[in-house]
């Protein structure tokens, strides 16, 4: 007792000590041993007098005492069990009741937790660093996880993460990863776990077949001179498969647009994949494709003698003229007819061994416009059904060709429509006199032209007009038309009534009736089963030209909307009606990327045929 009252009076304030090894703290011959050291801590809090003294001394303490607390707790001595002489003067009774006794009491539990909220504040001196935060890899995530994760990303992006560990590399391997990929970004319905039998995996399918040609996907014109054509490439099961669209037989414009193979593209082992031409009535042959350049591809047939037939070519053109006509030579009695189909078959045959193609798009499709812009079938005379291309741009529609004849070649704008001009027909009675439809569209014809030399005098003055107006019509000519805005929204150039197009031509749908419509006497037509009501008509000018494109100049004539689906032209010069219908087959890959993709598409079709 002596020793811990010196041992009191000589302790510098403020510190807790704790021998280790068995060596006395300092000042302390005479302190308890615990087990593994000295705990002169523990002995004086035991023996101080006084519970308010006690507490007033451990805040003053606090971090130290939080120390000696959990020091007391490790070295197994202390408040909780004692030293060993006091365990030694108690009896057996009151050694079985001490350890009875919990292990800490609430103050000291109380002492130790704020020790450690001390201690991760740099508080305590017995106190070590915090652990740090675990860390999470992406090598330590399960593999299954790894699949799932992967199966999400684009798989232009797999081949480098292949290369980021052996890890990645062996999971990439999956066939779940690529089966998912070949799904979503390609359409590949098929069950591709019948591929394990042929030993080709989905990720060869992928990398070696879809991947590789991916660029050939979408719309294409053919370059056959003044023919041209319609090709869409699109992923169909296992295969690539390029399908030609033929218009129907003439005149049957409302009929479903006929398709054929021309090449296919598969996998039929794990080296590459196999090209195949179509062409010909012998069955797939051997055949090559060759990327040329962007929108740009080309076809090579190598075994062309698949191409010809037994008959000679005599039976060759027959059997041509049943599937592009549906009918033979002798059921065509017009001369001129008959040399044009002739002159056909002898210029496509030419390249039934190499074919070049370049890209098309849809017509981007704008709220405003009067009806949905797209592919049409159309009425040609003598040379047949033809595919049209209908476009709307701004205050104007356009037709452009995407088969062609040699006095139109393909890509050439057929027909371009005025929307601020519309013209209203007469009566019934009156739109059988060809001459009376004829003054109308002339008149029209003669105020577009005063209109664009104002436009042309007045921005060579330099003026700026703040609205567009148009020179009012003389009082003894009748007004043939009803200006309205353009589909923009905005008023016309040269239009004196803000009227919207598309609006105009609800206009009659809303009321449920048409206005009537009747082909003029004298006017051709193939299909004499055109609708007799229409919309809307507006001014328009037609392509005309001789032989080889040669003398081409644009003629006036009449647009007639009839419905959403079917539209018309009459050519004045030319006395004849082309009725058009709406092409249904739905393309696949074959959207613009921007309207400014597909003006520049249509400028470079119409180029290679100036």
């Amino acid at each position: 007792m002596a020793t811990a009252r010196g041992l009191r009076s000589h302790r510098p304030a403020g510190k807790w000590w704790c021998g280790r090894g068995g060596a006395p703290a300092r000042g302390g011959a005479g302190l308890s041993r615990g087990r593994g050291g000295l705990c002169g801590g523990a002995v004086a809090r035991r023996r101080r007098g006084g519970a308010a003294l006690e507490r007033a001394q451990r805040r003053r303490q606090w971090p130290s005492l939080g120390g000696m607390a959990v020091c007391a707790r490790l070295c197994g001595v202390g408040p909780s069990r004692g030293c060993r002489r006091r365990q030694q003067r108690r009896g057996p009774a009151e050694t079985a009741a001490a350890d009875s006794e919990p292990d800490t009491d609430p103050e000291e539990e109380r002492i130790e937790a704020s020790a450690a909220v001390l201690a991760g504040v740099g508080g305590g001196l017995c106190a070590g660093p915090s652990p740090p935060p675990p860390r999470c890899s992406l090598l330590e995530l399960p593999p299954e996880l790894l699949v799932e994760i992967f199966a999400s990303l684009p798989g232009t992006d797999l081949p480098s993460l292949a290369q980021v560990c052996t890890k990645f590399r062996r999971i990439l391997h999956t066939d779940t990863i690529w089966r998912r990929r070949c799904r979503e970004e390609y359409g590949v319905c098929e069950n591709l776990r019948k591929l394990e039998i042929t030993g080709v995996s989905c990720r060869d399918v992928y990398a070696k077949l879809l991947h590789r040609y991916r660029h050939i996907l979408g719309l294409w014109q053919p370059d056959i001179g003044p023919y041209g054509g319609l090709l869409n490439v699109v992923v169909d099961g296992l295969f690539i498969i390029g399908w030609m669209y033929l218009p129907p037989h003439d005149p049957h414009v409302d009929d479903p647009m006929r398709f054929k193979p021309l090449f296919r593209i598969h996998l039929m082992e794990r080296k590459a994949a196999t090209v195949e031409c179509m062409y010909g009535h012998k069955g797939p042959h051997h055949g090559h494709i060759q990327i040329v350049k962007k929108d740009e591809f080309s076809t090579k047939c190598n075994q062309t003698d698949h191409h010809r037939m037994s008959g000679g070519r005599q039976e060759e053109f027959r059997t041509w003229l049943r599937e592009e006509w549906g009918r033979t030579l002798e059921d065509i009695f017009h001369e001129h007819m008959q040399e044009l189909i002739l002159m056909k078959f002898i210029y496509t045959s030419q390249y039934d061994n190499c074919l070049t193609y370049r890209r098309i798009y849809l017509p981007p499709s704008r709220p405003d416009d009067l009806i949905k812009p797209g592919l049409f079938k159309g009425t040609y005379g003598s040379h047949g059904l033809e595919i049209v291309m209908l476009s709307f741009h701004g205050r104007r529609a356009r037709g452009t060709k995407i088969t062609g004849d040699p006095n139109i070649p393909a890509g050439q704008q057929t027909v371009e429509i005025d929307l601020r001009h519309r013209i209203q027909l007469p009566d019934l009675e009156n739109q059988r006199n060809f001459n009376e439809l004829s003054r109308l569209v002339l008149e029209v014809r003669e105020r577009v032209r005063q209109e664009q030399q104002e436009g042309g005098h007045e921005a060579g003055e330099g003026r700026s007009r703040q609205g567009p107006r148009e020179s009012p019509p003389s009082p003894a000519q009748p007004r043939a038309e009803a200006p309205s805005r353009g589909p923009d929204g905005t008023p016309g150039e040269d239009s004196g009534e803000p009227r919207d197009a598309s609006a105009a031509a609800e206009q009659p749908a809303q009321c449920g009736q048409g206005q009537p419509f009747v082909l003029p006497v004298g006017v051709s037509s193939r299909n004499e089963d055109y609708p007799r009501t229409c919309r809307m008509c507006f001014y328009g000018t037609g392509l005309i030209a001789g032989h080889g494109f040669t003398s081409p100049e644009r003629t006036p004539g009449v647009f007639i909307l009839f419905d959403e689906d079917r539209f018309g032209f009459v050519w004045l010069e030319l006395k004849s009606f082309s009725l058009y219908s709406r092409v249904q087959a739905t393309f696949r890959n074959a959207d613009a990327p921007s309207p400014q993709a597909f003006d520049e598409m249509l400028k470079n079709i119409q180029s290679l045929t100036s």
